[in-house]
């Protein structure tokens, strides 16, 4: 089997190797260790160091558009500090972060999942993307006021970090982070790429909070060699979210729950998926796109931990959905949804081990499958194995069943079984079974 696929096969080898089960309660959250007390004494002060690293292997095990079997590695590193500027310096309720990150690797999804000229609407390896490169992915400031209800954050970010935001412990990028960013990426810019923007958010009271924020819509913060770019040339407009949080608790464990509103808006000018500048089919007249002024949509989402395990609220079950709609002039997909489960803690022998299973429908625009069917009609070109053909998008849809291990308090391995039937929307490329593998480290 290819050599890459040996690294992440052999890194989780060499964690049961090297922290056997009865390390897994070592309570320690960093890898390289306390540097004999240092580190714990300079968090207490107010810096704390951020080293992570996520590694992602993925090999296709049947089907997809190339079914010649391989396997593709990629991976991120993430250093940074966060300072408590309270402690530090006693700016009360204050903070300062700053984070750089470098992705490297390769995607299975495509080089053997979806058709080249479509590409799969997901990924297999959430963590590949946004080029392979260093970036600058945080550089803020945050400031709360009135006992810490009003929230202002202002600096370099991604639209991920307080707006539709969700966690990254699936594979598959169908589960992973903002769905909106996921499907609407052209506007909404997720880590690890970053830029100016301000959120402010106003707790009401422990489980109700609303927020605001004016992000600088940049397609230049996207190109490889804008790692690091802080100027503002470029910018075509602003992309500005706006959320309602409510985060109830549930029963005599007082079982978590967060749940998410939000709506966005997009100064910037955006092609139309159809329409042409006289309002007539692109695919069928071949001219240029009608420009729109703006591009919209929204989005409901929410988790909710419905039960614990022998008493202990840090197991049990959990549950999650979400759903995102996109305005249909200018969004290539207009809806996507995901609903899932979580199960922490299945074992007693394993109390932070989880169980993920995960569902995903990715819908391309009926638009945009009409423009692909007038082209071909145009072209004269009905055979899918003609390089001029223009696929026809439908829906794609995402499985992911997973097992984490909690192998210490710094290092979870997580192998998954993905299942993506209709790579990229397309019926005629085969259903693709892939084996993954995720490590996720905190040094």
């Amino acid at each position: 089997m290819n050599n890459l696929w040996r690294l992440p096969v052999g890194l989780s080898l060499s964690a049961f190797i090297a922290f056997p089960a009865s390390a897994a309660s070592d309570s320690s959250q960093w890898g390289l260790g306390d540097w004999g007390g240092t580190r714990t004494e300079l968090l207490e002060k107010g810096l704390n160091f951020i080293i992570g690293y996520v590694g992602e292997g993925a090999a296709n095990l049947n089907g997809g558009y190339n079914d010649d079997r391989t396997a593709r590695y990629t991976s991120q590193w993430a250093l940074g500090a966060n300072l408590d500027l309270q402690k530090l310096l006693g700016w009360n309720a204050a903070e300062f972060q700053l984070l750089v990150t470098e992705r490297s690797g390769n995607n299975l999804s495509n080089e053997r999942i979806g058709d080249p000229r479509t590409g799969q609407l997901s990924s297999v390896q959430e963590v590949w993307g946004r080029g392979q490169t260093w970036r600058l992915t945080q550089m803020w400031y945050r400031q709360r006021f009135f006992d810490e209800a009003l929230d202002i954050k202002i600096g370099r970010m991604g639209v991920n970090e307080d707006f539709n935001s969700f966690p990254c412990d699936f594979q598959s990028l169908a589960f992973c982070a903002a769905p909106t960013g996921n499907v609407a990426g052209d506007v909404w810019y997720s880590g690890p790429v970053s830029q100016w923007a301000l959120r402010a958010k106003y707790n009401l009271d422990e489980h109700w909070a609303v927020q605001i924020g004016v992000f600088e819509q940049n397609p230049s913060n996207l190109e490889v060699g804008n790692g690091f770019k802080l100027s503002g040339s470029g910018t075509q407009g602003a992309l500005v979210p706006i959320e309602v949080i409510w985060k109830p608790t549930v029963g005599t464990h007082a079982l978590p729950g967060e749940y998410r509103l939000g709506y966005y808006h997009s100064s910037a000018s955006a092609n139309d998926i159809y329409e042409d500048v006289d309002g007539r089919p692109q695919g069928v007249t071949g001219m240029t796109a009608k420009s729109r002024s703006s591009k919209s949509g929204w989005w409901v989402m929410g988790r909710q931990q419905l039960t614990s395990r022998n008493g202990d609220a840090s197991r049990g079950l959990s549950v999650f959905a979400n759903f995102t709609f996109h305005d249909r002039e200018t969004s290539s997909i207009d809806s996507f949804q995901n609903i899932g489960l979580v199960y922490t803690g299945p074992f007693d022998a394993r109390p932070k081990d989880d169980i993920g299973l995960g569902v995903a429908r990715i819908h391309v625009n009926d638009d945009v499958t009409r423009r692909q069917r007038q082209i071909n009609t145009a072209n004269a070109i009905t055979d899918y194995d003609n390089p001029l053909y223009v696929p026809l998008q439908h829906s794609e849809y995402n499985i992911e069943l997973n097992y984490g291990v909690h192998v210490t308090d710094w290092l979870t391995v997580r192998p998954n079984l993905q299942y993506v039937r209709h790579p990229g929307g397309v019926y005629e490329v085969d259903n693709a079974l892939v084996a993954g593998v995720k490590l996720q480290a905190n040094f």
